[in-house]
């Protein structure tokens, strides 16, 4: 199974491996670190699949649509190097779970508008059986 989940929210045994996919963690301003957030709030740090800065910058400083932004992600997600990283990602959310996490948060009963969400989706074009659990 692949979730998704705010890096915030407390640790489940159900998250299984807890990957982070931001591009920093650091506050707004992108420069401080976040104190709430320690290395040991995650497995693994995989910068691949975090939004390139450029991108996160168009999104919060100018912003961006989300329309664009999805664009654009999908794109940098659908590089041929990140493409092959994407389907080894797929094939051990087969057997294991696995969880994404970044800062943004979900509002119950509106659509996740959040890069975690697009890259567990790529997956399951990949693992079409692969379930997903998106929050």
């Amino acid at each position: 199974m692949l979730r998704t989940k705010n890096i915030l929210k407390s640790i489940s045994p159900l998250d299984g491996k807890r990957i982070s996919i931001m591009s920093r963690h650091t506050l707004a301003n992108g420069k401080t670190p976040d104190a709430r957030i320690t290395p040991y709030m995650y497995d693994e740090w995989r910068l691949e699949f975090a939004p390139p800065d450029k991108l996160v910058r168009a999104y919060y400083k100018r912003k961006l649509p989300w329309k664009e932004y999805e664009i654009e992600y999908l794109k940098h997600i659908r590089t041929p190097g990140i493409t092959e990283k994407v389907k080894e990602l797929a094939r051990a959310s087969m057997i294991t779970n696995i969880t994404l996490l970044c800062i943004e948060d979900f509002v119950k009963g509106e659509m996740l508008h959040c890069h975690r969400r697009l890259l567990a989706e790529e997956c399951k074009k990949y693992q079409p059986e692969l379930k997903l659990y998106i929050r």
